[in-house]
């Protein structure tokens, strides 16, 4: 590949990696550890990712289960659990924090999926800024001796770069919408 379209085939794939990681965060009635990712807990006065300070694990589908390295930790963590938007009261039994995910009503879940597409037109359009970014730098090469046809290719290549990315968001959102609806 073109070492001039290598920058933007980059920043089209960190777009989709991007728009995978928000999905991941979105619970679809099943337990995913993921939900928890963007939690931080207060561990000696330093913001710790939940996933430092404990070891998760998800002992049933409705359940994520958190077992603490230290039992210091357990109102930290709760505490971090309540102030994040995951919405869900956490319970402890002394050693370990339970989440219980109750079970997504069928409006609930229109209404994840309505999130999902408009993520997903957010990942698209971030695409196409991409493709207009690159067509804009490869307009000014006109100027340093690049020929028109050169710059032609670039662009077609560029577009099937697009193409290729639009369809990658299409599938992500399509994949992540068949499985909120999955009862």
């Amino acid at each position: 590949m073109n070492e001039r379209l290598q920058q933007f085939d980059s920043k089209m794939k960190k777009t989709c990696e991007h728009l995978a990681a928000e999905f991941a965060t979105i619970r679809a009635g099943r337990a995913n550890p993921h939900v928890l990712d963007r939690i931080r807990v207060n561990y000696y006065g330093t913001p710790t990712p939940i996933q430092q300070v404990g070891n998760i694990t998800v002992p049933e589908p409705r359940m994520i289960q958190i077992a603490p390295w230290e039992k210091s930790l357990i109102k930290e963590i709760e505490k971090a659990i309540m102030a994040s938007d995951v919405g869900i009261t956490p319970s402890n039994d002394g050693n370990v924090i339970r989440l219980v995910f109750p079970e997504v009503t069928e409006e609930r879940r229109k209404t994840l999926v309505k999130d999902v597409k408009k993520k997903g037109e957010e990942g698209k359009v971030a695409v196409r800024n991409i493709r207009r970014d690159g067509n804009d730098a490869f307009k000014k090469l006109a100027k340093e001796d690049v020929s028109e046809d050169e710059i032609k290719e670039l662009e077609n290549e560029l577009q099937k770069l697009t193409d290729k990315y639009i369809k990658e968001v299409d599938k992500l959102v399509e994949e992540k919408s068949k499985e909120i609806m999955t009862v």
